[in-house]
């Protein structure tokens, strides 16, 4: 059986491995809308599209060039603590 203190650890080992894992995104997402923002305020061009497309753009680049850190940092993540964990060692 699980401890607080155990779950709590892991809760929060769980928490790090989700903000480790959704950072490049996020702030490539937040990057990518501050310069087509700061482009669409200088230009008055008020495009809808100009700022989904280059985002979404911007995220698969980001998804795709990160996915192996992702991998690896959530199997690692279940392997050394979930795992264990749930088997009861």
């Amino acid at each position: 059986m699980m401890s607080e203190p155990m779950f709590y650890d892991t809760l929060r080992q769980s928490l790090w491995i989700a903000v480790l894992t959704s950072l490049p995104i996020l702030s490539v997402a937040l990057v990518t809308g501050l310069v087509i923002g700061l482009f669409q305020a200088l230009t008055s061009i008020q495009e809808m599209t100009l700022t989904f497309v280059p985002k979404m753009i911007a995220i698969v680049a980001v998804f795709w060039m990160t996915m192996g850190f992702m991998t690896e940092t959530l199997v690692g993540f279940f392997q050394t603590t979930l795992i264990p964990i749930i088997a009861g060692v």
